[in-house]
């Protein structure tokens, strides 16, 4: 490596965003799984590509007929998702195709934000090229000894390897912070996540509707409890909910869950829903819940504040929804329904978290502010790279 060259370039680093299924989010040509975490990749790489960053996204080969670029942004494809022998392909063509197309981006800064086996792969391949990586962890469970959210022995093992060699880690929260430090002696840095929001609905806080509405947004799957959310609006018939999202693999759960919703009248399946739409749906519900186990800092919060909805949540980060008065804790369906009902009758509590909401947002979440942070945070990881290989 040139180490002179890099530092008398004016251009910025190049970085590479390691993110399997962002391809959706990207060109919005397939909606098979696209979360908040990708949603959130392909904004930071589309700010970043703006503001002359030399940025690739590194995806499944999805789709036939993807271009090269998409906004300024590389697209550089692995394999086919289910490419192989099943059993072999774990290794062929999936880890092989990941070690060639890392090798081929050749970037300064690669990022991966997703905790599982990858992190080990991209580790280990990081070990050899000497290439910096930036883990941003996703989840709570991401931080646990226990590793709760992986289901395998190889899943645990190439995590924790992984997360023992990489020095530069981003966290979503003090919680996540202390948890890296207490079960794997890891220090990291709390960075807010960006979010490109919605612009809010013009009339505010609605007035006069003759029932409130509640929405639900996020992925069918165990974790997300979203039969809590039944149970809620079976005490609750006079009360719309909306559900907005579906199975990434289609599941039993999510089978009965749909069955059981189709039951109650006052419940709609909304199913998955493309991202340019899905601002209607925020924008016309009164009150935004979460009724996950847990949770990192959930994407679908970002985009609910931004458009002045209360949150009523499961899942408060480092307690921010109570302290910033931005919505209500909850820990059972008791609880759940008694905080629906209770904004739902008070019009001027909802408004004092509506505004409340969108300052906080504002603040912390905004997309210039929250990546300007991020953009700093990426220089000096780049910087201390330099540095060390012109002292070696």
């Amino acid at each position: 490596m040139n180490v002179g060259a890099v530092l008398q370039r004016d251009v910025k680093p190049s970085i590479c965003f390691i993110a399997h299924n962002a391809l959706g989010a990207l060109t919005g040509k397939n909606q098979s799984h696209v979360g908040g975490i990708e949603r959130q990749q392909a904004t930071m790489a589309k700010w970043l590509a703006d503001r002359g960053w030399d940025v690739t996204v590194v995806t499944w080969d999805e789709t036939d007929g993807t271009p090269e670029r998409v906004a300024g942004i590389r697209i550089a494809r692995l394999c086919k998702r289910y490419s192989g022998i099943p059993g072999l392909r774990f290794f062929y063509p999936r880890w092989t195709s990941l070690n060639s197309v890392l090798s081929r981006v050749s970037a300064d800064l690669y990022y991966y934000n997703c905790g599982d086996l990858a992190l080990g792969q991209i580790m280990l391949w990081s070990g050899v090229k000497r290439k910096p990586v930036i883990f941003s962890v996703p989840s709570d469970p991401d931080c646990d000894a226990r590793l709760p959210s992986l289901r395998s022995y190889r899943e645990r093992i190439l995590y924790r390897f992984g997360l023992s060699r990489c020095r530069h880690i981003v966290a979503q929260s003090e919680k996540q912070q202390r948890m890296l430090l207490q079960h794997f002696s890891k220090e990291s840095e709390i960075l807010a996540m960006p979010c490109k929001g919605f612009a809010p609905a013009e009339t505010g806080v609605s007035v006069g509707k003759d029932r409130l509405r509640v929405l639900w947004v996020g992925r069918l799957s165990p974790e997300k409890r979203v039969e809590w959310l039944l149970e809620v609006a079976k005490k609750m018939p006079d009360t719309d909910f909306t559900v907005v999202g579906a199975a990434n693999q289609d599941s039993e759960y999510a089978q009965g869950v749909l069955a059981d919703g189709k039951a109650l009248p006052n419940v709609l399946f909304a199913g998955r829903v493309p991202y340019e739409q899905i601002a209607d749906y925020y924008r016309d519900a009164d009150i935004l819940c979460c009724t996950s186990v847990y949770e990192g800092f959930p994407n679908v919060f970002l985009e609910g504040w931004s458009v002045g909805l209360p949150v009523v949540s499961t899942c408060d980060p480092d307690g921010i929804i109570e302290k910033n008065e931005i919505g209500q804790h909850v820990v059972d369906i008791s609880q759940f329904a008694t905080a629906i009902a209770s904004l739902g009758a008070d019009q001027e509590k909802r408004q004092r978290m509506s505004t409340a909401g969108l300052r906080y947002f504002d603040q912390h979440h905004s997309l210039d502010t929250a990546m300007q942070k991020f953009e700093e945070y990426f220089l000096g990881v780049h910087k201390s790279y330099v540095d060390g290989a012109a002292s070696q």
